[in-house]
């Protein structure tokens, strides 16, 4: 089975509410290429590696959460910019992509497909009142000490976490906002948070988290925003019966 792409991304557009958002970078259909889509390949960033393994597969639409054009980037159409470009346009390849609409999803979002892993019940967002929330407060299932809170995150995302003590022995409340959300700490704070999770860590914000008696979880930018596109990939595929395939492109960030 095959999906127009214009009816693919006006769906996308849709699902993920993208008025909603003052984004850093446009959300939606970024290149144009092929009117029908067969093929999805989803990935994190839309790296010149994700373009040719997608290539590799014969995929006609490639579905991120950090694509281009962002705001406060050089305009012109040279180097790595021009070669990504360069890749997609010349094999009729899209690219739609999703940013702040892919973390607030309240299930398909970053946050919450985070969430779920951990065994953390999400209860509302981070900021009280805004909506859409782009991050979120919650509790854990069991509460854990942070040495197993800390083996959790490990088991679940592949990679050791950088923890921050800061708090007491057992961690129960949990506030978090994946990839470089590190400075939300404060909101965190104010929402009686035990430990704050999210993908990034800065200098700062370990002083914060010391002198404030908060735990900070630093569990990767990358390693916390793949299972988003994941999800709306895996979506899309059963909603228009057409092929998905997630490619983990490996970043230590």
């Amino acid at each position: 089975m095959a999906v127009s792409t214009d009816q693919l991304v006006r769906y996308c557009d849709q699902l993920l509410q993208t008025e909603r958002f003052r984004d850093y970078c446009p959300n939606g259909l970024q290149v144009e290429g092929k009117p029908q889509v067969q093929r999805v390949v989803t990935g994190v960033t839309a790296c010149q590696a994700l373009l040719d393994a997608a290539l590799e597969w014969q995929a006609d639409l490639v579905l991120v959460h950090h694509g281009y054009f962002w705001k406060g980037e050089p305009a012109e159409i040279t180097g790595i910019k021009r070669r990504r470009l360069q890749t997609l346009l010349s094999t009729d390849l899209n690219l739609i992509a999703y940013h702040l609409p892919l973390d607030a999803h309240p299930e398909l979002g970053n946050n919450a497909q985070l969430a779920r892993r951990l065994g953390i019940s999400l209860e509302g967002p981070l900021e009280p009142g805004q909506d859409p929330a782009i991050g979120n407060i919650g509790r854990l299932d069991v509460p854990l000490s942070p040495a197993a809170f800390a083996e959790r995150v490990e088991q679940v995302l592949g990679r050791a976490p950088q923890m921050i003590s800061g708090g007491g022995e057992c961690i129960e409340r949990v506030a978090l906002c994946t990839g470089a959300a590190e400075r939300m700490i404060d909101q965190a704070l104010a929402q009686g948070a035990d430990l704050y999770l999210s993908g990034e860590i800065s200098e700062p914000v370990v002083h914060v988290a010391r002198e404030a008696g908060i735990h900070y979880c630093g569990a990767g930018h990358h390693a916390t925003e793949r299972y988003g596109v994941q999800a709306l990939g895996e979506h899309l595929a059963e909603r228009f019966d057409i092929e998905h395939r997630f490619i983990d492109i490996d970043n230590p960030v």
